[in-house]
């Protein structure tokens, strides 16, 4: 049976969210949310980047990261996967007990129940790509491998 979870105040599976309030250190940086690292990474090498790092919520972060006025990184559809996965790994390697709430979901399918996102979430449709959902559950395996699987 699959895991849904969408909210970042909604337990136990709100930790799933990259909106939830756990920073962790990635790229010398800290980052308060995952969503402050991805939407950073939207203009990476620019100051619109440490502008989005900074913000006050990560509401605000994935605003900055959506504004249309702020030019995308040229490779941006090519690396956005490997960002998002970077910074899941980043904040599950940094809380343990975060960790210990991701591992204990097994081989549970994981699934961003959201009905306005069919690339991370499941989608209006239910047949989205659940990008997000497959990271975590990429996640899930790499920390049962152990600190050296990185």
């Amino acid at each position: 049976m699959p895991i849904y979870f969408y909210g970042a105040d909604e337990p136990p599976y709100g930790c799933f969210s990259n909106f939830s309030p756990h920073g962790f250190e990635l790229d010398g940086l800290w980052w308060p949310t995952s969503e402050h690292y991805f939407q950073a990474q939207k203009f990476a090498g620019t100051r619109h980047a440490e502008t989005v790092r900074r913000a006050g919520t990560p509401l605000r972060a994935a605003e900055l990261g959506r504004d249309p006025a702020r030019g995308l990184r040229r490779d941006w559809e090519r690396v956005k996967d490997e960002a998002m996965r970077r910074a899941v790994e980043a904040k599950f390697r940094a809380h343990p007990d975060l960790r210990a709430v991701l591992l204990a979901t097994g081989d549970q399918e994981l699934v961003e129940d959201t009905g306005t996102d069919h690339y991370w979430g499941r989608g209006r449709t239910g047949t989205g790509r659940n990008m997000l959902g497959r990271i975590l559950m990429r996640t899930r395996t790499r920390l049962r491998a152990g600190p050296e699987a990185r």
